[in-house]
């Protein structure tokens, strides 16, 4: 598919959209006064899909056009200053890095987004400023509410998702939810088969060794998917509740991955292109046990909640290379396991006094064990490599905050201190490797200043914790070439930072001004074996970044237009003593959504995103720009259907320059971003008006990584 067709899909989509907005304004408005009685007013006001308030960007994904997203990790990633990296793996937003991630009230990670259906969804909140009720992990938050039915109904969603991107791949989806009474039940099934493409180089000097290399990889896989959950919630009055929730993902994967590598040592040269036949599996399971009860004779709303989660991961690859054009030879057959076991359990406490002061309190425990096993055989020795490693981490956490009005300043003040114990150790060992326990404590503090009924200033401090995720703390490596390998780090330490910052609302617009300073950030490190002449590329923890930024939000509606912009700028500072400093220079992000309503029940996006060129200190990245549109429509209320390009102008690549240790490496990434989806869902239930009611739950209070 070529630059011009998707230039021209764009054109013709629009070309249609503005003719449904011509035509309806050149309809003569039909005489509105008659002789027939009035027998009833509708007054109907449609949801905006985007909310700012002090920063903080809510967008209602169940009445938008972004329900028919097939996954919910593509769903965030056309959210405002939200970037998904391009193996989908990692999470972060613009000046904020890794964000902590909740589904209502609990943490939850990656695993668990990928489990979850955006038909579940009702809301996602980017929450700049966390208070102390949610973990110190990260400096922001991403909060997803998932739906909950105020009347008695049956309903039920199947929807078939096509996409068209360099391979087929296809959604298919089941979802159903059921309530009576008190009592709602929900239960959901998809089934996908997908074939994502990736290729990706690193070409890269030694100038010590005299060594120059460079390496060119390309896969695709071969997935299919297995996303199913259920859940069950009763109301036990105005004020209580039970819930339980479980949730899974298997995966399967077959990728066979070619590198084509030109390596030269010295005055040896090689041409050596790899083939690696690779098998995995990935299944992950997870379940919420929820409990709120309200004590009224002390004004006091308790929470108490259990989680318990499972991921268990196994791959085996067999590697041949074949040396300057001769012929394949077996080079390494290798097989890693990696399973994880997450209990925890947490209870919270809030108490509401008189003048809208609020006390809120509560607790945390978490446990972790890992288990990491690798099997090499080598074929050129005829040798074994054996190792197992197991890791256990326990957190123990209590927080209280403050929170209220004085006067007409509202303020939140609070704290978090934490404990943690980890323990790592290969069996072999007679000592663990890793042994540390350390307390933290972390303050934060929030005043909001009104100047007047539109007007307002905001001031924050917070202090926060960032820990490597569990997989990226065991032992394995991934073979690329006979010079290259990824590999994980079970030494990472966890990133401390400190952030201060200020920011003026204005209606619905807001700025802000943030700074922040971290210690032991974690990015990608270069190191180099002199004797067995492997490069290995690996995470590691670096000495200290710090960063400034002026993050403008301006979200305005034009009759059937609605657009929300966000405009960040961003200054960021990487030091490390094995890095050479290249430059620190500002760089600019740029997000645009534009909606529009038009005749008919049609509706029509546009939306993009772009960077400019990133010098952080250490790394250099390259401007991007991305532009989607969308246009959907409801037939016979109950198909939706929608059409939609991502990527239209098919430019997403990624570059980074950077110098660690001596070595030099630009690497380049292909991202298969462009992509051509048709969603169709169907509905069909009945709603029944219910004399029950719901309480109106304040969705920022609520909680998961």
């Amino acid at each position: 598919m070529n630059f011009y067709l998707p230039l021209k899909l764009f054109l013709i989509i629009l070309l249609f959209c503005l003719s449904f907005v011509a035509k309806a304004q050149n309809e003569t408005p039909k005489d509105s006064i008659s002789n027939h009685q009035l027998k009833e007013i509708v007054v109907n006001q449609s949801k905006k899909t985007f909310t700012n308030s002090n920063g903080n960007i809510k967008v209602d994904v169940a009445n938008s056009i972004y329900n028919s997203i097939p996954n919910t990790v593509d769903l965030l990633a056309k959210l405002p200053t939200v970037q998904v990296s391009s193996d989908k793996e990692n999470i972060t937003v613009i000046g904020k890095g890794i964000p902590l991630i909740y589904i209502d009230n609990q943490k939850v990670g990656m695993n668990d987004l990928n489990a979850l259906v955006p038909a579940d969804i009702k809301t996602i909140e980017i929450i700049q400023n966390p208070s102390s009720k949610y973990e110190a992990e990260g400096r922001s938050v991403i909060l997803i509410t998932r739906k909950f039915s105020k009347k008695d109904s049956f309903r039920t969603e199947i929807s078939e998702v096509a996409s068209f991107k360099k391979n087929y791949n296809n959604y298919l989806g089941f979802n159903s939810s059921f309530k009576k009474n008190k009592f709602e039940f929900k239960a959901n099934f998809n089934y996908n088969r997908l074939n994502p493409w990736e290729n990706h180089s690193i070409d890269y000097q030694i100038p010590s060794a005299d060594i120059n290399s460079k390496y060119d990889v390309m896969a695709e896989t071969k997935r299919k998917q297995f996303v199913f959950g259920g859940g069950l919630f009763y109301k036990i009055s105005e004020e209580d509740y039970f819930s339980f929730t479980i949730s899974s993902k298997l995966q399967t994967d077959t990728f066979p991955i070619n590198t084509i590598t030109n390596n030269k040592n010295k005055d040896e040269i090689n041409n050596v292109v790899t083939f690696s036949d690779n098998d995995s599996e990935k299944n992950f399971v997870n379940s919420f046990l929820n409990y709120s009860k309200k004590i009224k004779a002390i004004n006091t709303q308790v929470f108490a909640g259990l989680q318990f989660s499972n991921f268990d991961q196994a791959g085996s690859s067999l590697v041949s290379d074949n040396y300057n054009a001769t012929q394949f030879e077996l080079s390494q057959n290798r097989d890693q396991k990696f399973k994880v076991n997450v209990f925890s359990g947490r209870i919270d406490l809030e108490r509401k006094f008189k003048n809208e002061i609020k006390l809120e309190a509560g607790g945390l425990y978490s446990s972790a064990d890992s288990k990491s096993d690798i099997d090499f055989f080598y074929y050129q020795n005829n040798q074994n490599e054996r190792s197992h490693y197991d890791f256990k981490e326990q957190n123990l956490a209590g927080y209280s905050q403050f929170s209220g009005k004085i006067k007409k300043v509202d303020f939140s003040i609070g704290f978090r201190i934490e404990n943690t114990n980890v323990d790592g150790k290969f069996r072999s060992d007679a000592a663990p490797l890793i042994d540390k326990n350390y307390t933290k404590f972390f303050p934060k503090a929030r005043f909001t200043i009104p100047l007047d009924s539109t007007r307002s200033f905001i001031i924050n401090y917070s202090k926060s914790i960032s820990r490597p995720n569990y997989s990226s703390l065991s032992q394995g490596a991934t073979y690329i070439n006979p010079y290259f390998l990824y590999s994980r780090n079970i030494f990472l330490d966890p990133t401390i930072g400190n952030e201060i910052s200020a920011s003026f609302q204005y209606h619905d617009k807001s700025v802000k001004l943030n700074y922040y300073q971290n210690i032991n950030p974690v990015y990608n490190s270069f190191s180099f074996d002199d004797k067995t002449k492997i490069m290995t590329f690996k995470d590691i923890n670096f000495d200290k970044e710090k960063g400034l930024s002026l993050d403008f939000e301006a979200p305005f509606t034009y009759k059937f237009w609605t657009t929300t912009n966000s405009l960040v700028f961003v200054l960021e500072k990487i030091e490390d003593a094995s890095a050479v400093f290249l430059s620190s220079k500002p760089y600019l992000y740029y997000y645009s959504n534009n909606q529009f309503k038009l005749p008919k029940e049609y509706s029509f996006v546009v939306s993009f995103w772009g960077v400019t060129k990133q010098n952080k200190g250490v790394f250099e990245r390259n401007p991007m720009v991305l532009v989607d549109v969308a246009v959907s429509k409801v037939f016979f209320k109950k198909w939706n259907c929608t059409l939609s390009c991502n990527n239209v102008f098919k430019n997403v690549i990624e570059k980074e320059e950077f110098t660690i240790n001596d070595i030099s490496s630009k690497a380049r990434y292909v991202v298969d971003s462009h992509e051509i989806l048709v969603s169709i869902k169907y509905s069909f239930g009945k709603i029944k008006e219910s004399d029950f009611k719901e309480k109106a739950i304040d969705e920022n209070e609520s909680r998961v990584r």
